[in-house]
């Protein structure tokens, strides 16, 4: 079982707790295979705000992943198609069971002291 830390920006995370966001996308993934993500919300959370389990990863050019994801993906075409804008391959974790932390935690709780630019294992 492997866990990892992800800085998600607050208009996305939100959505990931409420659950209407089940798929978080990323450039590049994990080399390992991911069970759950803690979400850090970044700047002006700053706060490891809950977790989610990882059902799988899908993997396509960003054509693709939009067309299977798009229901459920929390992004309007445009932010995503420009997130992935000069990439041939596009990842996405499919989310499922979600937990908040109430209260939110703080990343030294983690014993990690800055925010990851993407992601850090746990």
């Amino acid at each position: 079982m492997c866990k990892i830390l992800l800085s998600i920006k607050p208009e996305y995370s939100s959505k990931i707790l409420q659950g209407t966001k089940k798929y978080e996308y990323r450039r590049q993934i994990a080399k390992r295979t991911v069970d759950e993500i803690l979400i850090y919300s970044t700047a002006p959370d700053m706060k490891v705000i809950g977790s989610v389990k990882v059902n799988s990863v899908i993997k396509g050019t960003p054509a693709e992943l939009w067309e299977k994801t798009e229901k459920y993906s929390g992004i309007c075409r445009e932010k995503f198609f420009s997130y992935f804008q000069g990439k041939e391959t596009a990842f996405a974790y499919k989310l499922g069971d979600v937990q908040t932390f109430n209260p939110p935690r703080n990343l030294t709780d983690y014993n990690i002291k800055t925010a990851p630019q993407s992601f850090v294992y746990l």
